[in-house]
């Protein structure tokens, strides 16, 4: 018998990882090395990622349906073919809106608190 799917909430919050690969993977498909330095950029090098953490937290993502593994590839001349490619799930899209809307809600209860800039 399927195992029904789970629903969103049980998957938040996200560890921050997660929603960075999350992050990463919205604007299509990437490889390992092509998230790490996507997280890099976008954080100024606040965030780095160490290939073993990023490679157990796909593993879990993948298990739990948050991202797949593609098909699709680069020119021949353009890849590497032990490369790994990802993307997000529907589910995956799903789960990062809901954590983007949990931190959204954090952010402005903090503003009330007079605890962030407005």
């Amino acid at each position: 018998m399927p195992v029904p799917p789970r629903p969103v909430e049980s998957f938040l919050p996200l560890k921050p990882v997660e929603f960075q690969i999350l992050l990463s993977l919205a604007e299509g498909e990437r490889h390992g090395y092509a998230i790490t330095r996507d997280i890099g950029g976008r954080t100024a090098a606040r965030m780095t990622i160490e290939p073993g953490n990023l490679y157990r937290s796909l593993s879990a993502m993948l298990d739990d349906g948050l991202i797949e593994e593609s098909e699709r590839r680069p020119a021949a001349d353009r890849d590497d073919a032990r490369r790994r490619y990802y993307r997000v799930t529907r589910l995956g899209r799903r789960v990062a809106v809901a954590e983007t809307e949990r931190l959204a809600e954090l952010v402005d209860e903090a503003r009330r608190r007079k605890l962030a800039r407005t």
